[in-house]
């Protein structure tokens, strides 16, 4: 399934632990940009978890809709920081392509 780096690890238990209403994350695609499909990624509480597969990994709550598992399988979430910038990174070995500004992906 999907893997998270140290990195990307610390700093989701870092946003759950602030809020406690937060049940984990959810990762998911969504149709977006030149290339087809974005990834999306969005701290969820209790009420949304309907519908959802859910998958404890090191320690991190993670939901996904069950459609979407076949495009994320394999998938590594990554956390950068580079100067004033951060963000997550995810690497998936199932894109064909991205765009060039890299915010969208091809399946």
């Amino acid at each position: 399934m999907i893997k998270i780096t140290q990195q990307a690890k610390i700093k989701l238990q870092e946003k759950i632990n602030q809020q406690t209403e937060y049940a984990g994350v959810k990762i998911g695609i969504k149709k977006s940009g030149c290339s087809g499909y974005a990834y999306v990624m969005e701290y969820i509480t209790d009420a949304e978890l309907n519908d959802l597969s859910k998958y404890e990994i090191d320690g991190v709550e993670v939901y996904i809709d069950p459609k979407h598992n076949v495009f994320l399988e394999g998938m590594t979430i990554d956390y950068q920081k580079k100067g004033l910038n951060e963000l997550f990174n995810f690497i998936n070995p199932n894109e064909s392509a991205r765009c060039g500004c890299g915010e969208s992906f091809t399946i």
